[in-house]
């Protein structure tokens, strides 16, 4: 009950103040979040990416260590706070430093900036909410428990699956009490395919610019693409389906 105690100075119970911190770093996802989609749209774009090509390559050309780091960084906050431009981003990563090392670079930082949103979420809301279900009844902890018993596939689901938003994938885990370790990993792994990718889009930026062109960034639907991501994401799934069967067989 001592934790309940009104606080002499502002008048609030100590258990008010720590729920409201809590809270704190999703509000301030959610509050840059907000205002980075009106202020940052018109500068994270291929316009942008296409203006500024030369500049960007005489700097990566004679600063590469630190080119990469002010890359990773740049990406790691255009995630971490749900910033337009992340498609913008993996393209640039494609077209300073090629299809790989690129890829590592721009995996790398989603999955840092992914990581943050997981975090400040589970801390914020995931930690209580997953509590409340696993102590529940009825459906909403068969829900819970059916999240549980796939979590491997679900997880690598929401990333291969492109209808997925980012933003949403990252959330949903920290909601459901995702481990923080087992969503670093199926993020990483999940995201390589289309990172890749757009990786390689971007690798060929220059010689788009030089069309005066735009990239297709649909190129992820062409069959040759799509399909082996869409079989990736089958067997994802095998395992839910597989435990849905010998359940059934079991009943």
């Amino acid at each position: 009950m001592t934790n309940l105690k009104p606080d002499p100075e502002h008048g609030k119970s100590v258990h008010g103040k720590s729920g409201m911190m809590r809270h704190l770093p999703l509000l301030l996802i959610l509050t840059v979040a907000g205002i980075g989609a009106f202020t940052l749209r018109d500068y994270l774009s291929f316009e942008t990416l296409r203006d500024n090509r030369e500049a960007l390559l005489a700097f990566r050309d004679a600063n590469y260590a630190m080119t990469v780091a002010g890359f990773m960084a740049a990406y790691v906050v255009i995630v971490a706070f749900s910033l337009p431009g992340a498609t913008i981003a993996t393209l640039t990563g494609g077209f300073l430093f090629a299809t790989f090392p690129g890829a590592l670079f721009n995996v790398l930082a989603a999955t840092i900036g992914a990581t943050f949103i997981f975090s400040a979420a589970r801390w914020g809301l995931g930690e209580r909410l997953a509590a409340k279900m696993e102590d529940g009844s009825g459906a909403i902890k068969k829900i819970k428990d059916g999240i549980d018993e796939n979590q491997w596939s679900m997880l690598f689901l929401i990333r291969l699956v492109p209808a997925v938003p980012f933003f949403v994938a990252n959330l949903v885990p920290a909601l459901v009490g995702v481990p923080l370790s087992r969503f670093v990993i199926s993020t990483f792994v999940g995201i390589i395919p289309g990172g890749v990718v757009y990786t390689s889009v971007g690798a060929g930026l220059g010689d788009v610019f030089a069309r005066g062109e735009t990239p297709d960034l649909g190129i992820i639907f062409e069959p040759q693409i799509l399909l082996p991501i869409l079989g990736l994401s089958g067997l994802a799934v095998l395992p839910i389906i597989i435990k849905a069967v010998r359940g059934k067989k079991e009943a």
